[in-house]
């Protein structure tokens, strides 16, 4: 008999009840350091005082009202937004998939405005993960995401990751954008090279299309920058945010120039709950807090506090891990053994981590994970590969 909650995913044994800060509680009272965060979401832990009372005070006020009308939450965390980016402009939506569909559309509408509208094609690369609605899994390409839901949505280019040669011979006149992230999450945080970002830039500048970065994970201050493209000295045309920028509560964007939103006209596009007052006044109050120097310098320092336990780690286990990947605290630990067994130990030793592709295990704490608490989840993560 099927159950009551549709069974499309492969659920662990653990039902949380409480969390506090970096730490789960289980309904048996087992406390478990969390190293996935929802999966990059929990910016700021979990119970944030601060993000709880702007949820309590918005909730007082006003919850959702449409976008028949003017909400004075979404424009202060859009202005902040463009503030802050090199966005002009921002759509708000309820998560990265909905990003996803956005940007897509944006992409397309341009160049139809601009009387081109052959120019649909979008070129992707192997390992991205974009999101589960239709387009988004048409994106992705792999045969995971798609097999067994019919007709794809068409008009996308899949292209090996890293190879440039085939970057060039794709590039056509049908070519409308050119869509990455510049850390791969679900891909095994497989972080694309500055000079890569900056070539990519280049290439779309001179073929005239356009560029759009995917920062659903590795956005909102998670790599030590606000976002992740900022190391390499390159804008987007197009940006998908989401994951962190709600802390916790479901909150996406897309950012984008004047120029790339050209065709995002009245009537184009709408969501019922996206921009909700609710959502905005959080997002507002998160990215507050982590757009702040000081606390961007402090991600960093954890993030080499964190790195080099792991690598220490790694020499400790040379039968169980290869290495250690990715930027700030979107970190990977690269396994010569099932990632999912890794995880499994984890649970046991009282760590929680996320499984990626590549042989990887994602490590995505919260940012403001204290020291202590970095060093006990790398003792935790030590106990499960001594257990291995």
């Amino acid at each position: 008999m099927i159950s009551s909650v549709l069974p499309t995913y492969n659920r662990a044994p653990l039902s949380f009840v409480k969390g506090e800060g970096s730490w789960l509680i289980e309904a048996d009272g087992r406390r478990f350091l969390d190293l996935g965060a929802g999966i990059a979401v929990n910016t700021l832990g979990h119970a944030n005082p601060e993000l709880a009372q702007t949820l309590k005070d918005q909730a007082d006020t006003l919850w959702h009202v449409s976008n028949l009308y003017k909400i004075p939450a979404q424009e202060k965390l859009a202005d902040m937004l463009v503030d802050l980016t090199f966005a002009d402009t921002c759509f708000f939506t309820n998560s990265g998939t909905e990003a996803a569909e956005l940007a897509i559309k944006m992409a397309r509408k341009y160049w139809y405005t601009k009387g081109q509208p052959d120019k649909i094609e979008i070129i992707t690369f192997d390992g991205c993960f974009h999101g589960r609605s239709t387009g988004a899994i048409a994106a992705s390409g792999a045969e995971k995401m798609v097999k067994g839901f019919g007709p794809l949505m068409p008009g996308f280019v899949h292209l090996p990751y890293g190879d440039h040669d085939a970057l060039m011979a794709a590039v056509s006149d049908k070519t409308a954008a050119i869509m990455i992230e510049p850390i791969q999450g679900e891909g095994g945080i497989r972080v694309v090279p500055d000079q890569c970002l900056k070539g990519l830039r280049d290439l779309c500048d001179e073929k005239g299309i356009l560029l759009i970065f995917d920062e659903v994970q590795c956005g909102v201050a998670r790599t030590g920058k606000l976002f992740a493209h900022e190391y390499a000295g390159v804008t987007p045309d197009i940006m998908m945010i989401a994951k962190g920028i709600g802390g916790g509560f479901p909150l996406g964007a897309v950012l984008a120039t004047e120029e790339a939103a050209s065709g995002m006209t009245a009537g184009t596009h709408g969501s019922t709950y996206g921009g909700n007052p609710l959502g905005c006044a959080i997002g507002a109050k998160v990215l507050e807090i982590v757009s702040n120097p000081v606390f961007l310098a402090e991600v960093n320092r954890k993030a080499s506090l964190m790195r080099q336990k792991l690598e220490g780690l790694v020499a400790a286990h040379p039968d169980v891990f290869e290495g250690v990947r990715g930027q700030g605290l979107m970190l990977g630990l690269k396994c010569k053994i099932a990632p999912g067994d890794l995880v499994a130990k984890g649970y046991e030793a009282g760590v929680l981590t996320v499984p990626a592709a590549d042989n990887v295990v994602r490590l995505l704490p919260a940012l403001n994970i204290s020291d202590e608490d970095i060093s006990d989840a790398v003792a935790r993560i030590d106990a499960a590969a001594k257990a291995l």
